[in-house]
């Protein structure tokens, strides 16, 4: 995990002062699919993220592997069957927020970051919708986006079509902490 971390570090042009980067190392992704047999949903808390607050510039590294089922059944076919977490083990996102936000005020910030979302190996130029919260100097970060299987190449056999949802539902919460 500490590999991931430092990946995305360095992926950042690293030449700002410290207290302009942020990482979090814990944070929460859940997916949600609605289908007509059964709901599915999975969560994960394993997630890595690294926010440049004087550029805007945002990584995350989802280890696939990691996203807990209700059901054993549910979470095996999901990294064997769809996600083929062996072959993909990560899901990323590097991108940048599309505008700046002043960091040392209090207060809930509509942003938006425009990047790449990698998942089951597809790149895919994404605009996601999220909220930057500062509270007493703590950053935290939240969206709420879909995830279209097709436009990643994960393929829903026609057998199981009806008890899984073409698109998911992807919630994202990050909490900051200065990078030291």
């Amino acid at each position: 995990m500490k590999y991931i971390g430092v990946i995305l570090l360095v992926w950042f042009n690293v030449n700002q002062t410290g207290q302009d980067i942020y990482a979090c190392k814990n944070a929460v992704v859940t997916l949600y699919s609605k289908a007509p047999i059964e709901d599915i949903e999975a969560r994960t808390d394993k997630g890595v993220s690294v926010f440049n607050t004087s550029t805007g510039e945002l990584a995350f590294s989802i280890p696939i592997r990691s996203f807990k089922f209700d059901k054993a059944l549910m979470q095996e076919h999901f990294n064997e069957n769809y996600m083929e977490s062996d072959k993909y083990p990560q899901a990323t996102f590097r991108g940048k927020l599309t505008d700046k936000v002043d960091v040392t005020k209090d207060g809930a910030y509509p942003v938006i970051a425009s990047g790449i979302l990698e998942v089951h190996g597809v790149k895919q130029s994404r605009t996601i919708p999220g909220k930057l919260t500062v509270n007493n100097g703590v950053i935290s970060l939240s969206s709420t986006f879909m995830v279209a299987c097709k436009d990643h190449k994960v393929d829903i056999p026609t057998l199981v079509f009806h008890n899984i949802a073409e698109s998911l539902k992807i919630t994202v919460s990050a909490t900051y902490s200065p990078y030291k």
